[in-house]
Order: structure tokens, then C-alpha cells, then sequence
């Protein structure tokens, strides 16, 4: 029985060492990149396209809720300054107003705030699938076996970020 255990513990290590011995083999051939998908992301020019056009179809909501903030402001200041000589009904009413008006300018900002992250993440997908492709592309054209976007360590050699870039078009 001894003797079978003692065949099993060097059968096993044998495997192990043949196994390390081909994967270092191996792992000589393999070719590795790293992309640094934040700062593609960040400055492909698809990437800043995508931002100018969130900002067109978004900024006459901005505009239109910053100009109620003011309104409330001003609407508070005549109150404030006006109080005293206000008639209690006309006093009411613009505070009234004030209140309708901050709920509104409330709603309308949750309600951009949703309708913009929505739009951000689809801009977002499309630019990571076009990001993703010339990956691939790259990863084709140059024999690459494996690229990475994530890595605790990178060295200049495995990183292909700028190639990336590159390729995207950035200038």
C-alpha cells in the first residue's frame, strides 16, 4: 500500500514538472497586449464626437433649467425684498408660485439627469463596440494571441494603447 501512495506522489510531480516545463515553452510563443480602454475611450475622436452631440440634443434642457433656477431666485429676492408692503394675498401667490416653480425645475432636473445617462450609456456602448472591433482588428493584423484591458501591470512593450488610438483616428 505504501509503495502505491510513493508511485502516485512521484507520478503526480512528474506531471506537474512536465506540465511547467510546456507551459513555459508555450508561454514563450504567446503574444500579449494591453489596452487601456479608459483613455482610448477618453480620447478617441468617436469618443469627443460623442460628447459634442450629447451636448447639442442636450444643452436647451440645461438652458431651460437654468433659467427657472433664476427665476426662483428672483421671484425670492422680490418676496424677500418686498414683504413687508405685499398684501397678504399677493404675498401667497408669489410664494405659492415660488413653490410650484421649485417642484417643476426638481422634476425637470431628475427627469434630464435620467434621460442624459440613458443617452451617455448608449453613446458609450456604440463607442465600445467600435473600440472593441479595432481591438480585434488589431489583435488579427498583428498575430496578437491575447490583449488585455484590465492588468495590475503592463509594460511599455505589451501596451498598444497609442496603436489603438491610432487607428481610431486620433490626431
Amino acid at each position: 500500500m505504501r509503495n502505491k501512495t510513493t508511485i502516485f506522489h512521484l507520478a503526480t510531480l512528474l506531471f506537474t514538472v512536465v506540465t511547467l516545463a510546456s507551459t513555459s515553452v508555450f508561454a514563450a510563443d504567446l503574444k500579449i497586449g494591453y489596452v487601456n480602454a479608459v483613455k482610448v475611450i477618453e480620447e478617441a475622436p468617436q469618443g469627443e464626437a460623442a460628447l459634442k452631440k450629447l451636448e447639442a440634443e442636450f444643452s436647451p434642457r440645461d438652458k431651460k433649467i437654468i433659467e427657472m433656477q433664476n427665476k426662483i431666485k428672483q421671484l425670492e429676492q422680490e418676496l424677500e425684498k418686498s414683504a413687508l408692503v405685499l398684501k397678504e394675498a399677493d404675498r401667497r401667490a408669489k410664494e405659492h408660485e415660488t413653490v410650484v416653480l421649485k417642484r417643476d425645475v426638481r422634476r425637470l432636473s431628475q427627469e434630464f439627469r435620467e434621460d442624459y445617462n440613458l443617452r451617455r450609456n448608449e453613446e458609450l456602448a456604440a463607442l465600445q463596440k467600435i473600440v472593441q472591433k479595432t481591438i480585434a482588428e488589431i489583435a488579427k493584423l498583428e498575430n496578437y494571441d491575447l490583449i488585455l484591458e484590465s492588468a495590475v501591470y503592463a509594460g511599455p512593450k505589451a501596451d498598444i494603447t497609442e496603436k489603438i488610438l491610432k487607428k481610431l483616428g486620433k490626431k
